[in-house]
């Protein structure tokens, strides 16, 4: 039951959607393609280890090899042979020595808090923190080289090595922060923030967070009773279910911690709604307790929910993407040649078809296919779109008149989207998902049909496989919430296996 601060006549038109996306949540849990049990910021720690492993191995070798040329010129001679020189490491001492070095650096970076989320804006005091761990890990090793009397380990080499472990480690992440920086302002791996209260502490956040991307957050704007004045309210607190899906929020910070039935109906909101809540900070009648608290930069705040990522499977679903797009592309290499043959000689105008689509999250991107009707179809749409057999903002009708004869063949075998491989390649679409709309489709959605925008559109998915037939623009959307709800490897694998029958036998229209 909702609480009084935020009764369901306030949701209007959409509180039976969100009854409906709520049903069955608790059961669903770890299937949902928006839930899972593997944070990414552990694998993200995880990571930067090992890129800090490789870099110390690396350097290392780097080192003896300095070494090796920088002996001559001392006056003193090398003892080894080339062959041997040619291998990571001659000497044994070295090695273990290495690996002593690695896993000092290791830990005295992660003593730093060097693996947690990038934060600072130009991270100096990340780059001040990796040339304290890579000095003091190099002071241990140099005791540990003394106590254990192996005099033949050169100092030359532990110099080096040190130096160039401070430059690897600290460009590695420079270059990680301008690239995470430039993928979240396109809206890429972004998570979209809304925050409740415009008040000081409110603005100070949303600056703060729009003035570092690097965080992962693109700020939407305000829910507030009142700032009226402030043209980043997007309305009032009891909107906060419609203000979710209309913008595809994420994370929700709370910003007035005194107002505890508040809080504590936002966090009630959020779940049914699949939003992580965070709050700048307070307990609130024991919502707060045993729960993390985190920093975000220089704001204090404490996680009341947490909607997980399930990072490995979305891992795979990727990798899985890349390599099948790759080979298809390849592999079709000579079909290309043959298509892109037939749709010249059939009627005047490109070989293929570009076309906005809108793809997760509301971002648009430009989808390819292989040209299936005249070249100025899209001029003609509205002129027929009274015509339109399909129910809701899908526009289908039988016959159409502006494809073309060898288009009608294409469309039958859905040799015209093999194109969109290129499209799943580059991460604007996946091999399996919602079928993506054009953007014209896609302004005549209702507010519920935009949760079939969480995900990325796929090459084909449950309505291609099940309904392609069918007129009702909401069974479409039925079929894209259960693959939404009910995600996961296998269901994808299932829809490519049953997506060949469904080609062979020419169901395209």
């Amino acid at each position: 039951m909702v609480p009084s601060a935020f009764p369901e006549a306030k949701f209007g038109a959409v509180s039976s959607f969100e009854r409906f996306s709520s049903v069955g949540d608790e059961r669903r849990g770890k299937s949902s393609i928006r839930a899972g049990v593997l944070p990414v910021q552990q694998w993200t720690r995880t990571t930067s280890a090992l890129l800090d492993l490789f870099f110390v191995c690396l350097n290392a070798t780097a080192a003896l090899a300095i070494r090796s040329v920088s002996l001559p010129l001392l006056g003193k001679t090398w003892n080894k042979t080339p062959f041997e020189l040619t291998r990571l490491f001659p000497a044994k001492p070295y090695l273990a020595f290495l690996l002593l070095y690695a896993a000092l650096i290791v830990l005295c970076c992660a003593f730093q808090d060097l693996y947690r989320r990038l934060d600072n804006s130009y991270g100096t005091e990340e780059s001040w923190n990796v040339f304290k761990a890579v000095a003091m890990a190099t002071v241990l090793l140099a005791v540990f080289i003394y106590l254990s009397g192996h005099k033949d380990i050169s100092r030359l080499w532990v110099g080096c090595s040190a130096v160039l472990n401070v430059v690897a480690l600290i460009a590695w992440r420079q270059v990680l922060r301008r690239v995470v920086t430039q993928r979240v302002e396109h809206g890429i791996g972004a998570r979209n923030a809304v925050i409740i209260g415009a008040g000081k502490m409110g603005q100070a956040l949303a600056q703060y967070l729009e003035r570092n991307k690097q965080l992962g957050y693109l700020f939407k704007g305000f829910l507030d009773q009142n700032h009226n004045g402030d043209a980043r309210i997007l309305g009032k607190i009891e909107d906060l279910a419609r203000i979710a899906r209309a913008h595809f929020i994420d994370d929700v910070f709370v910003t007035i911690p005194s107002a505890r039935e508040v809080v504590k109906n936002v966090a009630l909101i959020a779940r049914m709604n699949h939003l992580s809540v965070k709050v700048l900070p307070e307990f609130y009648d024991g919502l707060g307790w045993n729960v993390p608290m985190e920093r975000l930069g220089d704001f204090p705040v404490r996680v009341l929910h947490w909607e997980p990522i399930p990072a490995l499977g979305l891992f795979f679903k990727r990798t899985i993407d890349v390599v099948v797009a790759t080979l298809g592309l390849v592999l079709a290499a000579p079909l290309y040649a043959l298509i892109s043959a037939a749709v010249k000689l059939d009627s005047p105008g490109p070989v293929f078809y570009r076309h906005g689509r809108v793809g997760r999250k509301g971002r648009q991107f430009c989808c390819i296919k292989f040209r299936t009707m005249v070249a100025d179809a899209d001029a003609l749409k509205e002129h027929l779109r009274h015509l339109n057999q399909r129910e809701g903002p899908f526009f289908k009708i039988s016959d159409d008149p502006r494809v073309t004869r060898i288009g009608k063949f294409l469309r039958q075998y859905s040799l015209d989207e093999i194109p969109q491989l290129w499209n799943v390649l580059t991460g604007d679409m996946s091999l399996v998902g919602p079928r993506p709309h054009p953007v014209d489709d896609y302004e005549r959605y209702s507010l519920e049909h935009l949760r079939r925008l969480d995900v990325k559109p796929g090459v084909t998915g449950l309505w291609q496989i099940s309904a392609r037939k069918d007129p009702s623009f909401e069974r479409s959307i039925h079929l894209d919430s259960r693959y939404i709800d009910n995600w996961n490897l296998m269901l994808d694998f299932k829809i490519l296996l049953k997506t060949i029958p469904a080609v062979l036998r020419g169901e395209g229209q």
